[in-house]
């Protein structure tokens, strides 16, 4: 199997592939990333001499090196590629239209013409808006996105189902909730409140620091996102969920306790617009009908992903500084050909 992964280098998708080149090793995987800020090809180190796997520069929104890249034949797409903070999102939308919406539709049209038989589209909880403090959003939950970035991710959705339904392409979509774990990018809660505490820097908190969120452990995620690919059936949408609800409050004292630094260092700050009350995710379907849990709960992998931050502190200081940037250029320069 040929797979043509998308955002390869970033939090999740370089999870992915650390998980999937080792366990497949007949599969061949190209990963295709534009390296923004948030594109780290350090994640990758481990993978970068295996036969089955190579690294192509570009952006999705680049139609004519996409059409390239899958006339040489693809099984199956699994689309990572995406602008996710949201912070960001609220700062500067259009960015998030283009790459998001435009990106993704510019693949499913690539798809389509090239015959790819399975396109796995790796979405988010956040489509479905906010929850009330009861209740979990379910596949039907209706979409009520409400940031920029959500609302792209919603519009990218749309058009998977779309191409799906119109053009029968092959087509699986999966929301996942609140992502953590090794080589996130340090604006994320998790990564953040680590490095800062190590630093005895102040710790933000929005609003009261009530906003729940469902916690999922990346490999955990990484392992639903392979059933999918390998059992989904087609036009489905699937949850994928770790049943660990939090508070950000909690996640930040959690995190605190571990590390031996005192709650004086939390700092209250103003809400962001738009902000989210609750996500939880109803993780059923994927469950029962394709045999996927969750390894870890929420106490055994923040305590693995804590360690990580400790055992790895040049990766984080070296992306807090810049110097990661340069990780491109000293691996490959010249190297890389489409």
């Amino acid at each position: 199997m040929r797979i043509f992964v998308t955002g390869g280098a970033g939090f999740i998708g370089s999870n992915y592939l650390l998980y999937m080149v080792n366990k497949y090793p007949t599969y061949e995987f190209i990963n295709y990333d534009v390296l923004t800020y948030a594109g780290n090809l350090e994640n990758l180190s481990q993978i970068e001499g295996i036969s089955n796997y190579q690294f192509i520069k570009g952006d999705i929104t680049n139609k004519d090196l996409v059409d390239k890249l899958l006339s040489t034949g693809f099984d199956a797409i699994v689309h990572f590629a995406a602008e996710s903070h949201v912070d960001r999102s609220i700062l500067e939308p259009d960015i998030f239209v283009k790459t998001n919406v435009l990106g993704t539709q510019n693949l499913l049209e690539s798809a389509k013409k090239f015959g790819v038989k399975k396109f796995v589209h790796v979405s988010t909880d956040e489509v479905y808006g906010s929850l009330g403090e009861t209740g979990l959003f379910t596949e039907e939950t209706p979409l009520a996105p409400n940031s920029p970035y959500s609302a792209s991710k919603a519009g990218s959705d749309l058009l998977v189902r779309a191409y799906h339904e119109t053009f029968g392409l092959p087509v699986n979509i999966t929301r996942c909730s609140n992502n953590y774990g090794p080589y996130q990018f340090p604006e994320k809660l998790i990564p953040l409140i680590i490095a800062n505490a190590l630093a005895d820097k102040t710790l933000p908190v929005y609003g009261d620091g009530l906003n729940i969120r469902d916690w999922l452990y990346v490999e955990d995620h990484c392992s639903a996102i392979d059933l999918v690919l390998h059992e989904g059936v087609n036009g489905e949408v699937y949850n994928i969920g770790g049943n660990n609800e939090r508070t950000n409050i909690h996640i930040v004292q959690t995190i605190l306790q571990e590390l031996g630094k005192p709650e004086s260092l939390i700092r209250f700050v103003k809400d962001r617009p738009g902000h989210d009350r609750r996500y939880g995710i109803d993780a059923t379907k994927i469950t029962t009908q394709l045999g996927w849990k969750p390894v870890h709960n929420f106490e055994t992998g923040i305590q693995k992903t804590i360690r990580w931050y400790l055992d790895n502190q040049g990766w984080w200081k070296r992306i807090q500084s810049g110097e990661y940037q340069q990780y491109f250029d000293q691996q490959y320069g010249s190297r890389l050909g489409v």
